[in-house]
């Protein structure tokens, strides 16, 4: 069992720099079992389904679909972080009910409005041989390469890897910095009590005007983006509200943060998603197909306070440029994409910087009113992402395991799946993985 504090991954487990040529483990660490939660709007205050509870469910559902026993697993890769805006505010009485209904940790935070390698283990006693534990924090993409490269450089042979989100009622942006009468720590970037969107409905203004186009175009792939995630049995609004979206309901929705309106924001939900990670080896006695990981890339934002047009595309640009060096492919040898979509213009950028299907600056919403449905030549987005199963930041990196096993359903694209690539958050900075059906 590991001893000692968990502590965030090294600088040296990223790809951040161009030049770095092949990635050294390339075909060599697999993704094999998925694990997904239900979902929920907000949490309804039980044990049951408080974020713990639907980490230890997600992880159990990955162990069994990878076919392997709790004694194999060996390491846990997770972000302990399980919320962006639902935070426990420090006045608010802490449900000790709740918290004594697992074996807590010290931190009576633990399980219901965060997550720590500790808790898990303290809660899973079937785990019996984890020595390793690291934290890739901010979202599953950061997981999963912190993940890919702890298998790859022999630190775990096969490891769990963890992303959970809580929505807390009422509470959604509306604590911490937000409450506060004086300056906080977001100060510097969000000025003049701007909150999430603001900046990116300035991002893509400014696309709009300097490419003579209009909002309405965005409509495409917002509804190939909800048709999918309608097919995702995982997904949130597969669950919970089955209404498909028409171009029409997209135009005439009210706006949020002019030109954002209601369908470019997603919805934060309750859910957790879990993976098997193990090397190509032990894989090939696992019971998925094993998923190569070909590559990983990190970006990080360094173009200054704001995003703005010029440094998401210098950004996406360079991530691009790592990803297809590492991998040694090129953006012809992509079957799908499914890279991030929090706010749904954000995809439009990683489009342009991946140049996928031949997409050059400034042809993206061209490019949405060709097909793009998963029967079509060029998938987009086959998940659905945030925009079609609710604000996770891993639908995309589920479904693209499951497209290149062959085993995405209804949402299982129609061209061969081969090579995919997924990653996020935000075009200015995260960290992205390719993904293939071979070693290569």
């Amino acid at each position: 069992m590991t001893t000692g504090p968990t502590q965030n991954a090294p600088a040296s487990t990223y790809r951040r720099r161009e030049g770095l040529g092949l990635w050294e483990h390339r075909g060599k660490v697999a993704a094999v079992g998925i694990g997904h939660s239900p979902t929920a709007r907000r949490w309804d205050g039980t044990a049951e389904s408080c974020i713990g509870a639907l980490a230890i469910d997600a992880l159990r559902k990955a162990i069994a679909d990878a076919g392997v026993s709790p004694d194999q697993i060996d390491g846990l890769v997770m972000d302990p972080g399980t919320t962006t805006g639902a935070r426990w505010e420090t006045e608010d009485p802490i449900p000790m009910d709740i918290v004594n209904a697992f074996n807590p940790t010290d931190d009576p935070l633990d399980g219901i409005g965060q997550l720590s390698a500790a808790w898990i283990l303290k809660n899973m006693p079937e785990l019996t041989n984890i020595n390793f534990t690291v934290y890739g924090p901010g979202c599953m993409s950061n997981a999963i390469v912190t993940a890919a490269q702890a298998v790859g450089d022999g630190q775990t042979h096969t490891c769990l890897v963890l992303k959970g989100w809580h929505n807390l009622a009422g509470r959604y942006y509306q604590g911490g910095d937000a409450k506060n009468d004086t300056v906080g720590g977001r100060a510097w970037g969000q000025l003049w009590g701007t909150r999430a969107g603001t900046t990116d409905a300035w991002t893509f203004q400014e696309y709009l005007d300097r490419y003579g186009k209009s909002h309405d175009m965005q409509g495409a792939f917002v509804v190939n983006s909800k048709r999918n995630g309608l097919l995702f049995p995982e997904g949130f609004f597969a669950q919970h509200r089955p209404e498909g979206l028409t171009q029409e309901d997209y135009v005439a929705a009210r706006w949020i943060v002019k030109p954002l309106n209601l369908f470019d924001m997603d919805i934060p939900i309750m859910a957790t998603a879990a993976y098997l990670f193990t090397t190509a080896e032990r894989a090939k006695d696992m019971a998925q197909k094993p998923v190569y990981i070909l590559s990983h890339a990190t970006t990080r934002p360094k173009f200054g306070l704001h995003q703005g047009i010029d440094n998401a595309m210098l950004s996406t640009e360079a991530t691009a440029r790592k990803l297809y060096e590492g991998a040694g492919i090129t953006a012809k040898d992509l079957s799908f994409e499914n890279m991030y979509d929090g706010f749904t213009v954000f995809h439009n950028h990683y489009l342009e910087g991946l140049g996928y299907a031949g997409i050059k600056k400034g042809e993206v919403l061209d490019f949405y009113q060709t097909d793009i449905s998963i029967e079509g030549p060029n998938p987009v987005s086959p998940s659905g992402g945030n925009a079609g199963a609710g604000r996770t930041r891993f639908w995309m990196h589920t479904d693209s395991i499951q497209q290149l096993q062959g085993r995405a359903g209804a949402r299982q694209i129609r061209r061969p799946a081969e090579i995919g690539v997924s990653g996020g958050p935000m075009p200015q900075g995260g960290d992205f993985t390719v993904w293939s059906s071979t070693p290569g």
